[in-house]
């Protein structure tokens, strides 16, 4: 509920600043940022919990928590501060000649379709990471703690190297993005869509880190070009609702398919990879279309 509420409002203040920048590469910086700090969340926490060794787990992920309240703090502090000095963001951007009132353009409506597509297939990192546990940490495949790479301690390193495999995908296709738009998300489709294949269908240490960074390309392409896509296609008297549009279709079918896939682990590893390849495999012949639809006259 916190993110249905804040996403679409920070989206769109964002993109009124982007337009001062560049889109693609505006909104890669600030997955960029936002990554570092999913970079440090995770770090933060494995040092706490391997320093705090006394105590129940309850007493280790309250001192967790509470080291976590502080940068949750300074948020809070920023966004006052900000609201203060920029009272109107969508003043970033020039008024245009004449109110357009929204409207579901062709190109807008198979976008849409395309990263619903995408949201289908794209497996939720709470998967792979119950996959990773029952198959390469000591207690589920009996293992010596020492001769396993990955264990209870070193799971939020995991995250934490794919959120930073996030943050520089996202720059790298934010500044695509400028220069071949919506296109580029044919790019980062193609090289992150086989990600479920490297972490699920082959148990090794080696494909288990390729395909979590893979899904990080992903994330990053996600959280930055398709984002970037929308303020390119929504006219800014009407970006809010473009922006909730956007999160609402691509947060039903996220849940649609991470249903369906975490349903399909149960009954077949290799059905479960390749509906989540195809899906997003099948959002690129969309992306394209919906291109195609904007550059014609």
């Amino acid at each position: 509920m916190g993110k249905a509420i804040k996403k679409p409002a920070k989206d769109t203040i964002m993109s009124f600043a982007a337009t001062q920048e560049g889109t693609g590469k505006s909104f890669g910086l600030q997955e960029l940022l936002d990554q570092i700090g999913a970079f440090l969340g995770p770090v933060l926490l494995y040092l706490v919990m391997l320093f705090q060794t006394e105590g129940s787990t309850f007493q280790i992920y309250s001192a967790c928590f509470a080291v976590l309240a502080v940068p949750g703090a300074i948020t809070i502090v920023l966004l006052l501060v900000t609201k203060h000095k920029f009272p109107n963001p969508e003043q970033f951007e020039p008024e245009s000649k004449e109110y357009v009132p929204f409207r579901m353009k062709k190109e807008f409506v198979l976008y849409i379709a395309g990263i619903s597509l995408f949201a289908f297939g794209f497996i939720d990192y709470s998967i792979i990471l119950m996959h990773v546990s029952r198959l390469y940490t000591p207690l589920a495949s009996g293992l010596a703690e020492t001769s396993a790479l990955v264990n209870s301690g070193t799971l939020p390193l995991l995250y934490a190297g794919a959120m930073l495999v996030d943050a520089a995908a996202a720059l790298v296709f934010g500044h695509m993005y400028d220069k071949k738009g919506v296109r580029a998300l044919v790019w980062s489709t193609l090289l992150s869509a086989p990600f479920a294949l490297f972490v699920f269908a082959f148990d090794s240490i080696p494909a288990l880190l390729l395909g979590i960074a893979l899904w990080g390309v992903g994330m990053g392409a996600q959280e930055s070009i398709l984002k970037a896509a929308v303020s390119s296609m929504v006219p800014k008297s009407s970006r809010a609702t473009g922006y909730g549009i956007f999160e609402c279709s691509f947060g039903v079918f996220w849940f649609l398919g991470s249903w369906l896939l975490g349903a399909l682990y149960d009954v077949s590893i290799p059905a479960m990879v390749a509906v989540s390849m195809a899906a997003q495999l099948a959002a690129i012949p969309l992306y394209l279309c919906s291109a195609r639809e904007r550059e014609t006259p």
